[in-house]
């Protein structure tokens, strides 16, 4: 067993791995774990506590990962069980954690369980899936929306009676006011943890129950329609999801999986997808001892700007909503269009934001590419792959455009594969190589990796309190302070002279 005192994760910097679009070794075009083993140092290089890497588990890729039919197995795509086993122990060779993304609120349809649940009514499995009578008429049970399109109700012949997905029609939803359920997960979850694992990102953590009485959301004014977890585009905003997600049942079953994980000293970082509640159940889901140590939410992830003004405000709903949580905060990952396109940043401003990120209370995630200040891809419709960006094309695009291959080197496809890659890669990405920007000192990479260490220097970034948050114009002021120092923290997040400080200029100042 691991240290159970070890609480590395308090402050820490997470590098999120999407494993499709690392390093392929195989020569298909689609990355694998072997890759990521292989590229293990880089990361190290960077300064960073622990790896994320995103799912890798057997799967009919319909949700490319995030429809599991084998919590068990590695999709052959990915490699093997050794490449897992090599993954972790060269990362805890250079001193790296290693987070897997676990998918528990839903599985895919050709899982054994869900092909056995939709057999009969009576199965040994039946109850193991959300299912529902239809209404007298034959409709659907009630008015859920599906994340990604329409009703979140789909029909089976076999049983004649519909199934719940909050996502795509091949990802039904687990039930898990079904306690054999749960333990089936837990055995997952201790299944990693011997394997090695010390932690996991918790996939729409606050999605795992829903309203055992099946009653409809309300509807939802235009006035407070927000876009955090959907696009504008799609009607599911339209609700209040009052009952299909975010129920109270979701607490008990954290607390039994802290203390699953309690013994392994593994920490976890939840995913809280909810545009109305999030800072309510962050506070819940961390700001409690015993359950979840760090989740994100949505601030820093969605709109089109993040001006000095919004992040100041984001904290201040945070010290009044949820003053004991523990955020991890995020700026891109594999859902969202990269930040340096969705605020319009260049270098300067890049550098800034990542400066201030990392001197922010709270844990860190970083998206691969996010240190080589990658914008987001622009792709044609025939180069999709995302069944999202499918749906909602052209008003949304989808999240391809986030998800293409990294770019190590100006060799074949960037370095990523030496075949055709399953996303293509950017031209304008072959100008951000690691190795371009490894040769030049002012880049965005040597810059990440200064403030990554700047976080890792000063204790009272790492862990200390944060207080007296304003906002002066585009200059953000704020400190941090523990038992060892006090830190001031400036920045002028703009492309003007403010305050006494240079365009994008961030000051730390000690005392």
């Amino acid at each position: 067993m691991k240290d159970m005192t070890n609480d590395w994760w308090k402050g820490g910097v997470i590098y999120q791995i999407y494993p499709r679009s690392f390093q392929d070794t195989t020569g298909d075009g689609i990355g694998d774990l072997a890759g990521i083993a292989q590229r293990l140092p880089y990361i190290a290089s960077l300064g960073v506590d622990a790896v994320w890497v995103s799912p890798f588990f057997t799967s009919p890729m319909k949700d490319y990962g995030y429809d599991v039919s084998d919590y068990r197995g590695i999709d052959p795509l990915f490699g093997t069980m050794d490449d897992f086993d090599w993954l972790i122990e060269r990362a805890h060779e250079l001193g790296l954690k290693v987070m897997i993304d676990l998918v528990l609120s839903h599985t895919s349809d050709r899982h054994p369980w869900f092909r056995e649940s939709r057999t009969s009514r009576d199965n040994a499995k039946a109850d193991w899936y959300v299912w529902s009578d239809p209404k007298p008429d034959g409709t659907v049970p009630n008015n859920w929306l599906a994340q990604f399109g329409g009703s979140a109700w789909q029909w089976d012949s076999r049983r004649e009676q519909y199934y719940m997905h909050n996502f795509l029609v091949q990802q039904p939803d687990l039930n898990f006011h079904n306690p054999e359920v749960q333990e089936a997960l837990l055995d997952v979850a201790r299944f990693w943890l011997d394997k090695g694992v010390d932690g996991f990102r918790l996939d729409t953590v606050n999605y795992y129950f829903h309203d055992a009485q099946l009653r409809d959301n309300p509807a939802l004014p235009p006035e407070l329609r927000k876009t955090d977890t959907a696009p504008a585009v799609n009607p599911y905003n339209h609700q209040s999801h009052r009952h299909d997600k975010s129920q109270p049942e979701n607490l008990e079953f954290l607390e039994q999986f802290a203390r699953l994980i309690a013994p392994y000293g593994a920490a976890v970082v939840g995913e809280i997808g909810d545009s109305e509640r999030a800072l309510e159940l962050l506070e819940e889901y961390t700001g409690v001892p015993g359950r979840v140590q760090m989740s994100y939410v949505f601030d820093f992830l969605s709109g089109d700007d993040l001006p000095a003004q919004r992040i100041a405000e984001v904290f201040e709903h945070l010290d009044q909503n949820a003053p004991n949580s523990w955020p991890c905060w995020a700026m891109s990952n594999h859902d969202v269009m990269r930040h340096v396109s969705r605020w319009n940043l260049d270098d300067r401003a890049a550098k800034a934001y990542a400066t201030v990120m990392l001197c922010l209370r709270g844990s860190v995630c970083l998206y691969q590419g996010e240190e080589l200040g990658l914008p987001e891809a622009e792709l044609t419709f025939e180069e999709l792959r995302d069944p999202y960006g499918i749906e909602f094309w052209p008003e949304y695009r989808g999240r391809d455009g986030c998800r293409t291959p990294m770019v190590w080197d100006m060799g074949v496809n960037g370095g990523f594969s030496t075949s055709q890659p399953w996303l293509p890669v950017p031209h304008t990405h072959l100008q951000r190589t690691v190795v371009g920007q490894e040769a030049d000192a002012q880049s965005v990479l040597h810059h990440y990796r200064w403030a990554i260490g700047l976080r890792r220097k000063h204790s009272a970034l790492r862990g200390g309190r944060q207080f007296g948050m304003v906002a002066e114009g585009p200059v953000l002021s704020f400190r941090r302070q523990d038992n060892v120092q006090s830190l001031l923290i400036r920045a002028n997040l703009s492309d003007d002279e403010a305050a006494g400080l240079e365009p994008w200029q961030v000051l730390i100042i000690e005392g």
